[in-house]
């Protein structure tokens, strides 16, 4: 009547491209599956002794084995369908044990004793079913949810820890863990033309907004080796943006290009401003002088985005981030993050290595979620650049 084929299955072959335990952590996610049996079976079994203890406490004079009929709902909420049928199997050992004591076996008992025990066994069947039914949903849902994170994880193509003369830190974190996907993107790349960075929040969340990064990262990968100005670059994913991205939609931005002297250009199209940490812990807001609108906007304003430059010399660590980390609300609903007073005291002296800008990052995002209790209610971004000496 019921197929018990594992769960899973249908997971595996739709996303061959994650790790094993990834794949395992996207089921668990949607089905409990992180839990031991014994945990999951633990609410219907404690159902059995309840009614048990219940029954036995008032004697012979009532009669409450019937409850045990809550067993096979409360089993269909936690337990596979072949859970629910072994759970519901000692429930009913349970139930006939009750009748015994209850004396209702006699015969003038044996209408309302047919009536009760065919009862649970139906409530049992059905239970069974729908655990299966939810099963397979998680499954598909697990399956559907993890091939979007891998598609995005290869849209982003994370970069090595060191790209031209930048070395890198990254953590990126989709609110929406059920879809394990956002729209907060990031690129870095060792150009003809220097050391080029974009970081980017699209607009909304889900397919939607990683299609919307697929066209921003495609344009900035194309740009970024054709054109010598950093404001070309910018015009050129613009121009791709507003051709192929529906009127609307918009993902701010952040450019940025290291250049020889100590020097970083920056080009800001309605992004949060990046920071500049020295090896001392002193920090510095790096408002661009002109804001210009973000991506998919620009032929609503007149005139031309104009980037600007700041010092970056060694030891100093630019900290990108996206709105989802300065607007991080305290657990309750309290204030915002504040990232400018915090990353002093966690970034100073992290840019002389891979692995102390590596250990600086890993303090920031700890410091974030300790701030929010754990959760994030937007995705969040932090990228920490350093100059390789």
């Amino acid at each position: 009547m019921f197929s018990f084929r594992r769960a899973s299955q249908p997971l595996v072959p739709a996303v061959q491209g994650l790790p094993r335990a990834r794949r395992r952590r996207a089921l668990a996610a949607v089905d409990l599956r992180d839990l031991s049996w014994q945990r999951r079976a633990a609410p219907a079994l404690l159902g059995i002794v309840a009614v048990c203890v219940a029954d036995l406490s008032t004697g012979k004079e009532r009669y409450l084995a019937p409850l045990m009929t809550v067993v096979p709902s409360i089993a269909a909420l936690t337990l596979s369908a072949l859970g629910v049928l072994s759970v519901c199997t000692v429930g009913l050992a349970v139930l006939i044990g009750l009748n015994q004591y209850d004396n209702v076996t006699e015969a003038h008992d044996q209408r309302f004793l047919f009536g009760s025990m065919i009862t649970y066994a139906a409530l049992t069947l059905f239970s069974a079913y729908v655990a299966e039914i939810r099963m397979r949903r998680a499954a598909a849902f697990a399956a559907v949810s993890s091939v979007a994170e891998a598609a995005q994880r290869a849209l982003l193509r994370r970069p090595g820890p060191e790209v031209g003369p930048l070395r890198l830190a990254v953590r990126y974190a989709s609110a929406a863990d059920e879809a394990r996907i956002g729209g907060d993107l990031y690129s870095v790349l060792d150009t003809p033309h220097g050391t080029r960075v974009v970081v980017g929040d699209v607009r909304g969340k889900g397919l939607d907004a990683v299609q919307t990064a697929a066209v921003v990262l495609g344009a900035f990968r194309e740009a970024a080796y054709d054109e010598a100005d950093l404001c070309r670059v910018a015009a050129r994913v613009e121009a791709s943006v507003e051709r192929h991205v529906p009127d609307g939609e918009f993902t701010t931005a952040l450019f940025a290009e290291a250049r020889l002297g100590g020097v970083v250009e920056l080009l800001q199209y309605g992004h949060v401003p990046p920071l500049r940490v020295a090896p001392d812990g002193t920090v510095a807001v790096l408002e661009a002088p002109d804001p210009w609108v973000p991506l998919g906007l620009g032929r609503l304003a007149p005139g031309r985005p104009q980037s600007w430059e700041q010092p970056f010399g060694s030891g100093d660590v630019l900290v990108f981030c996206t709105d989802g980390v300065v607007e991080a609300r305290r657990s309750g609903g309290g204030e915002f993050y504040p990232l400018e007073h915090r990353a002093g005291a966690l970034v100073a002296g992290a840019g002389g290595s891979v692995a102390e800008l590596e250990a600086a990052v890993g303090r920031l995002y700890a410091d974030l979620l300790d701030h929010t209790g754990g959760d994030l209610d937007d995705d969040a971004l932090l990228l920490l650049v350093s100059r390789v000496d």
